[in-house]
């Protein structure tokens, strides 16, 4: 479909899972949208491919349809901006979860429910992450209950690829050969790693 031939107030979802194996299937369940833009991205800015194609295809009379405001944006800055621009240009952004809609011609009462329930959405990862932080720091002090990440290296690997740095090779053929990034590199380097 080109953008000149499509029709006028289309209902268009947005869907996004911060992991690639995980499944939006729940979002937006049982709605029906024209067009869907899925993204398999972090949340946490507006870099999102599918989010970006999204913003440049929708207009004046579309509605974008969001499962939740914490699919659209993870920081209230952004959600904002988000809606704010989208709503601008005639667009109306409704969020089923928290059963809101917002359109050009919001009230001062509107743009403070997004401002609240923004915050409260950011406020709830936040504390999910903290409680992660803590649940790690506690099986850490529980021998072998979080043993953490696998290292790249081998503690001989380490020391071979220490060596070799130090000695002038090429940074970027050691983490090509090593098959590791040049950030995992320089971790490593600095005696991160093993």
């Amino acid at each position: 479909m080109t953008k000149g031939k499509r029709r006028p107030g289309q209902m268009v979802g947005y869907l996004r899972v911060s992991a690639l194996d995980q499944k939006e299937l729940r979002q937006l369940d049982g709605i029906t949208v024209d067009k869907r833009f899925t993204d398999k991205a972090s949340g946490k800015d507006m870099h999102r491919p599918q989010l970006q194609l999204l913003l440049e295809y929708v207009r004046d009379g579309d509605t974008v349809v969001c499962h939740a405001m914490d699919r659209l944006a993870r920081n209230l800055d952004d959600l904002r901006k988000i809606v704010l621009g989208l709503t601008e240009r005639g667009v109306h952004v409704r969020f089923e979860k928290e059963n809101l809609t917002f359109t050009g011609a919001d009230s001062p009462m509107s743009h403070l429910l997004l401002s609240v329930m923004g915050a409260f959405a950011q406020f709830e990862r936040d504390l999910i992450r903290e409680r992660q932080r803590e649940g790690i720091a506690l099986a850490k002090l529980r021998e072998g209950a979080y043993v953490g990440r696998k290292h790249s290296l081998s503690l001989i690997q380490a020391k071979e690829l220490r060596s070799r740095v130090s000695r002038g090779e090429s940074k970027t053929k050691l983490a090509v050969e090593f098959g590791i990034s040049r950030q995992t590199l320089y971790r490593y380097v600095a005696g991160e790693g093993n």
